[in-house]
């Protein structure tokens, strides 16, 4: 393991660093475990010369809730000082709503539908098509040294895993005179969260929207994920330290980014601005002016043209991402994202946004949002809350839409007075010009842009299960049927609601210990789905 992957290791678990000596012990690791490595790389950054190295730090399943985007309760100092020395895009977003689609995309420039990779977990993967090329492969043609900092790929194409991407591990492995391109994810963002011993957030500190049940349980499960973006916060410092201690800095250009939005309802998974909103920023002494806020409209996939312009490559295809620095970028007027399956759970959407206006085209709209998926309901306390709330009729009319049992064709919103996307205006007279010329340019989009493949009858799965679930929920139906149907083929079942009101209300009661855990206790997640092959896990 490189040496920056290990102090991760020990810094992840908080205990480690809430006595208050964490700049020191991170120091001390620092000093110890590069040894020989950092003195090579401190010699590097005086020899190499114009071409610029390039950081890559990702973040998984974070919207930009974060201090310097003005996110209630949580404190992200080092995130906030990369902020203030380079740019914050307000209108960032990813091409897909989870990671292994909107990574697909991220890896190449393209969007995931364009390049077959758009059904995340893809079983059948497929070299790229039509000449293109890995991100990484392109900067070690160019002679750059490219180095994966993390584990996670996640690519739905080949080739997908770690040594066929990427040359090494760390950027100390370079040779003396040689630019690097190195990319990290930080984990801990992804469901499970621990909780941060240090600066613990108090409930009556932070912010729901308004889709969410203003509950003391879910205030305390929104703040529990603050808290770990707060430990992810001290490990993109530490990473910056490094690069600042050797010397680097000044010749490195960094971004940082999410994946895709949070993990929470109507994020993850979903179209909506909580699933697809990002944060971005960008830093490049230099070459970009500190203090700097954009309004731009941009993509995750503007990223990867920026780092090959920067570098000075050309690809061998123009990409569907360009330059933050062109004029294309500038004038920009929409922005694109699409949706297909999410694990084995069937769904289709596509979403066209401008700064105005958000458009929504559901291609399946028999399917409920809140069809079942194992991760969903193994993950999020929330969604069993809300359906507890939804079945004894105790939610208000804009937080039981997204529990509905299917879904309107087209969904429009006025994102001017209504950020929250909660009125869907699709069928109102007065929009009727604003949801044709969308659904034009959303159409010639997924027409002449990404060769959409829409909606096969074998992915839609229409008269394959029975017609109701004989069991008390879908996921004891799932597992005892596994060898029974071709899941990977057609999917789960879509039945809904996915669980009696006894079993979501069972579920809650298992939620709660884990979800009010004390900022120091060691509580066990609950097992809430037929969960076989992952370890029981206990959260700090």
């Amino acid at each position: 393991m490189n040496p920056f992957l290990s102090m991760l290791n020990q810094m992840n678990n908080p205990r480690r660093i809430s006595d208050g000596l964490g700049i020191i012990f991170i120091g001390l690791l620092f000093a110890s475990c590069c040894g020989d490595a950092c003195a090579v790389a401190e010699d590097a950054g005086d020899t190499i010369g114009s071409k610029p190295n390039v950081l890559w730090i990702m973040i998984e399943d974070w919207s930009p809730d974060l201090s310097c985007y003005g996110t209630k309760g949580i404190d992200t100092p080092h995130v906030d000082q990369l902020a203030s020395q380079g740019i914050r895009y307000e209108s960032a977003f990813t091409t897909s709503p989870v990671c292994s689609t909107s990574r697909s995309a991220m890896m190449t420039g393209f969007h995931q539908n364009y390049i077959r990779a758009n059904q995340h977990r893809e079983y059948d993967k497929q070299p790229l098509p039509h000449g293109i090329k890995p991100i990484p492969h392109l900067f070690q043609e160019a002679g750059y040294f490219t180095a994966l900092m993390s584990n996670k790929t996640d690519c739905n194409f080949t080739p997908n895993t770690k040594s066929e991407l990427f040359m090494g591990e760390d950027w100390s492995e370079r040779k003396s005179d040689q630019p690097f391109f190195a990319r990290i994810t930080f984990g801990g963002t992804h469901r499970a969260w621990h909780r941060d011993p240090q600066r613990p957030i108090a409930i009556d500190d932070v912010e729901l929207p308004p889709y969410y049940p203003d509950t003391p349980f879910v205030r305390r499960d929104w703040a529990n994920g603050l808290e770990q973006m707060q430990l992810v916060d001290r490990e993109v410092g530490a990473l910056l330290k490094r690069l600042d201690d050797e010397g680097l800095a000044d010749n490195t250009l960094v971004f940082f980014l999410g994946d895709h939005g949070r993990c929470h309802i109507r994020g993850k998974q979903f179209l909506y601005d909580g699933g697809i909103r990002i944060p971005l920023i960008m830093r490049w002494p230099g070459k970009v002016d500190a203090g700097q806020v954009s309004n731009d409209l941009v993509m995750s996939i503007d990223v990867c043209a920026t780092i090959l312009e920067a570098a000075g490559i050309e690809a061998p295809m123009p990409l569907h991402g360009k330059s933050l620095f062109s004029d294309e970028v500038k004038n920009r007027k929409y922005v694109f994202a699409a949706r297909d399956k999410m694990d084995e759970t069937h769904d289709s959407m596509r979403a066209i946004r401008s700064h105005d206006f958000k458009l929504i085209q559901n291609l399946m709209p028999e399917r409920p949002w809140c069809q079942y998926n194992r991760y969903k309901e193994a993950s999020y306390p929330v969604l069993a809350a809300m359906n507890v709330m939804h079945m004894k009729g105790q939610l208000t009319p804009q937080q039981a839409i997204f529990m509905a049992s299917e879904k309107p064709g087209v969904e429009l919103f006025d994102l001017r007075n209504d950020p929250y996307e909660l009125s869907n205006l699709a069928d109102e007279p007065q929009y009727a010009a604003v949801r044709a010329d969308l659904l034009a340019e959303l159409n010639t989009w997924r027409t002449d842009v990404i060769d959409d493949q829409g909606v096969s009858a074998e992915f839609r799965a229409v008269g394959v299960f029975p017609d109701s679930n004989p069991e008390p929920t879908v996921d004891d139906w799932v597992l005892k049927n596994s060898k029974n149907y071709d899941f990977n083929k057609h999917g789960w079942p879509a039945w809904y609601p996915t669980r009696t009101l006894a079993d979501w209300e069972k579920a809650v009661t298992d939620w709660e210990p884990y979800v009010f855990r004390e900022k120091d206790e060691a509580v066990q997640r609950p097992d809430t789905v037929q969960v076989t092959k992952k370890p029981k896990r206990k959260a700090k």
